[in-house]
């Protein structure tokens, strides 16, 4: 007991204690209710061959308004660059993570004086309103963007609801307050076509741009709305100036200017259509130009996207890699419908989605693999859209989408796998969308002749004469020939569910017992392709593999493992080989190596989608703590906190969705059948939402970075014993907790 002789001391003393509890209780709130979004660095990626953007948008916005430096190339697919450090503008669709570059279309660039738009520059050099940044000056965190433009002297600050874009631009007081809007402007594989430009008013301009790149036929509408009046305006079509308030040419461009007697700041809301003006102006939300307090709410939505999984852990970088993983998984697919439903199809058919968002970016040949899986426990309402938007493309030719952009069909990449999306989500017991439709859709795209699908038919697989990449295309349509069986079987169409699963083992007849590796295969069936080298690479011309070599794509059987393994001899052949995966030396021979093999171990590529479930099939093969020891690796050498902290093209989530499931200790390594692998945790406890008021908690004890072998399980406080688990469990809720050790118990999970 502490006695005081002065009563005042003894009040002081009381005070300053009671104090200091409320201020200790109150930073314990404070850390309790921090939001997750502060773990969130929208830089990771990039860097290195990340490929995805810093700026400002929502969860699956329609709108991703971001800086642009201007350069075309490889790793400015996204506009941006960790490496540049000059802006020529703000752009309002931009792509997250991709190997192919477009859009960085409406480009918006406040400027402090006035410029000559009748050049045509023919390097970024040569751009008039260009600007230095620093990054010591440049802020991302979801939902916004800030950057301040040196040779301008204006302070850029960006962020979005679904549908609008807000601009809140800074002068320096007294300078002069100008934006150029620049239609022209185009980077990568776009080229303007026909663009124009109105000034509707003191305070309103609108206009078009469409344009042909990866996406086709792109045709962009926007609106865009000013705090202060235009008080002067230049416009310029190909060049040559225009005296009207209106122009239209291939390129278009305008610098406005604006009053700089009342105040600095200069705020701008812009609106997009595929459609139309008017539509544009639908979509422009109403009300003023409360920065704050959109940027607020943008915080706020996506607090609440992160939420559907929390993780827990003493280890702040890790916190910070999932939560990023978490925001970069759900940056696509983009919303594409206008507030009224309607959006632009490729042949220029305007269509109204009924009850339902349209997506597009729908970037398959990546996402079934992971991003789906991830959505079907995060966002399940957005997945029976994304299906009924998948099956009004589907209307335009009769064919499901390979790779949307902007709803044109691209082509890009190998497989139907928009099939196995489908699928996964029906076998998950995600409804929302007309079954018979979908399974009819699957039938018919499987039963067309494009793409090889001719050759696959008559020959029960692609002779690597006929066309390139054979031993990808074949196996990839093995895979979604089984998925359609499984709907098939499902559906009680049971001589559709024979005929696909007999289809389903294409991949036997590629197989070659003699080395190991699937490679293609002759015409006559009798022989293999020589000469033979299994690290040989040849991107995407005369070569049997996608992006790739026959090490890296050798192991896509995840519809039949146990099948697979038989082809090899036994569980121990194929887990050495499986094994020597990882443990062969990185060369990669070959005159045209495919950049996008890259975040090698061994010969294998994390860096692009196709290696991405094989550290999984150890499982298969009786040795899941093989799986256990190279998916915690995986993790630990192939994702960080720095701009370079992705080890190849987020590929609109796939990458940052494969560590996300990783990490909490799952993958889907065979999406369709609705189960997940069983991993190696790295978190003290995961608590997945699954439904109002339900969740399903994985915890890790004891789980380091040495920790990472499960040592024993149990479910609900029963024995654990296997290495996977289906969706259906999880969405039931209730704890699955691992014991986790530093040595491998090579009896947990295993079946002798």
């Amino acid at each position: 007991m502490i006695y005081f002789k002065n009563p005042n001391i003894k009040i002081f003393y009381i005070l300053v204690t009671i104090l200091t509890v409320v201020s200790c209780d109150k930073t314990n709130l404070e850390q309790e209710t921090k939001s997750l979004t502060e773990f969130v660095d929208p830089f990771i990626g990039t860097g290195g061959h990340g490929h995805t953007y810093p700026g400002a948008t929502v969860p699956f916005g329609m709108l991703q308004v971001t800086p642009v430096n201007g350069i075309s190339k490889w790793d400015w697919c996204s506009g941006y660059h960790y490496s540049d450090s000059v802006a020529v503008g703000f752009s309002h669709l931009a792509l997250s993570g991709t190997g192919i570059g477009d859009l960085a279309d409406i480009l918006f660039m406040p400027i402090n004086k006035k410029v000559d738009l009748s050049i045509n520059p023919k390097s970024r050099d040569s751009i008039a309103y260009r600007s230095s940044y620093s990054h010591d000056n440049e802020t991302a965190k979801p939902g916004y963007y800030q950057v301040f433009l040196e040779d301008h002297n204006v302070n850029v600050e960006l962020t979005t609801t679904k549908r609008t874009a807000y601009h809140k631009y800074t002068f320096k007081k007294e300078d002069k307050q100008s934006v150029v809007i620049d239609l022209g402007f185009a980077i990568n594989w776009d080229t303007p076509l026909k663009t124009s430009i109105n000034i509707e008013d003191e305070y309103t301009i609108s206009g078009t741009r469409f344009s042909k790149g990866w996406a086709r036929n792109q045709k962009v509408f926007f609106v865009a709305k000013f705090s202060k009046p235009i008080t002067k305006h230049q416009l310029y079509s190909d060049g040559n100036f225009s005296n009207n308030n209106s122009s239209e040419g291939t390129k278009t461009a305008t610098q406005l200017f604006f009053d700089t007697k009342n105040k600095e700041e200069l705020f701008v809301k812009v609106a997009l259509s595929s459609v139309s003006v008017e539509n544009a102006k639908d979509n422009l939300r109403e009300g003023g130009f409360d920065f704050n307090i959109i940027k607020d709410e943008a915080e706020d939505k996506w607090s609440n996207a992160l939420t559907k999984i929390e993780v827990e852990t003493p280890v702040d970088s890790l916190k910070t890699i999932f939560y990023t993983a978490m925001y970069h998984a759900q940056l696509a697919p983009v919303t594409y419908s206008d507030k009224n439903g309607q959006f632009r199809k490729e042949n220029d058919e305007i269509v109204t989605a009924k009850n339902y968002t349209a997506y597009s970016t729908l970037s398959l040949w990546d996402t079934f693999r992971a991003e789906h899986p991830l959505l079907t426990l995060t966002a399940p309402d957005r997945v029976s859209d994304i299906i009924n938007t998948m099956l009004a493309y589907y209307e335009t030719k009769e064919i499901l989408p390979v790779w949307t952009l902007y709803a044109n069909e691209t082509n890009t990449m190998t497989g139907y796998h928009s099939i196995p999306v489908i699928v996964e989500a029906y076998m998950k017991g995600i409804r929302g969308f007309d079954t018979e439709k979908a399974f009819e859709a699957m039938k018919t795209t499987m039963m067309q002749d494009e793409r090889g699908l001719n050759h696959y038919k008559k020959y029960g697989y692609i002779p690597y004469s006929l066309l390139d990449e054979s031993v990808t295309i074949t196996l990839e349509y093995a895979y979604d020939d089984w998925c359609v069986a499984q709907m098939a079987k499902a559906l009680g169409k049971d001589a559709d569910y024979k005929f696909f699963l007999d289809r389903s083992k294409a991949y036997q007849h590629l197989f070659d017992n003699k080395t190991g590796f699937m490679r293609g295969r002759s015409v006559d069936g009798k022989s293999f392709n020589e000469p033979f080298d299994a690290k040989h690479s040849n991107h995407r011309e005369q070569t049997d593999y996608t992006e790739g070599n026959a090490w890296q794509h050798s192991w896509f059987v995840p519809q039949d493992p146990e099948d697979f393994i038989k082809l090899h001899g036994s569980n121990e052949v194929f887990a050495s080989r499986l094994e020597q995966l990882f443990t062969e030396s990185s060369e990669i021979t070959g005159d045209n190596i495919s950049a996008d093999i890259s975040g090698l171990i061994g010969q294998y590529a994390h860096g692009n989608e196709p290696s991405h479930h094989i550290a999984y099939l150890f499982n298969h093969a009786n040795q899941p703590w093989r799986t256990q020891y190279w998916a915690r690796h995986i993790m630990d050498t192939q994702y960080n906190t720095t701009p370079n902290g992705l080890s190849g093209n987020e590929d609109c989530g796939q990458m940052s969705a494969w560590y996300a499931l990783s990490s909490i200790g799952l993958y889907a390594m065979n999406p369709a059948s609705g189960n997940y692998e069983i991993g190696s945790p790295i978190f003290e406890k995961a608590t997945i939402k699954v439904s109002e008021g339900k969740t399903f908690i994985i915890e890790g004890e004891n789980v380091s970075d040495k920790n990472i072998y499960i040592q024993s399980a149990t479910l609900n406080g029963k024995e654990f014993n296997r290495t996977n688990i289906s969706h259906k469990e999880i969405l039931e809720g209730g704890t699955l907790h691992f014991v986790m050790g530093s040595q491998p118990n090579k009896n947990w999970g295993s079946l002798k």
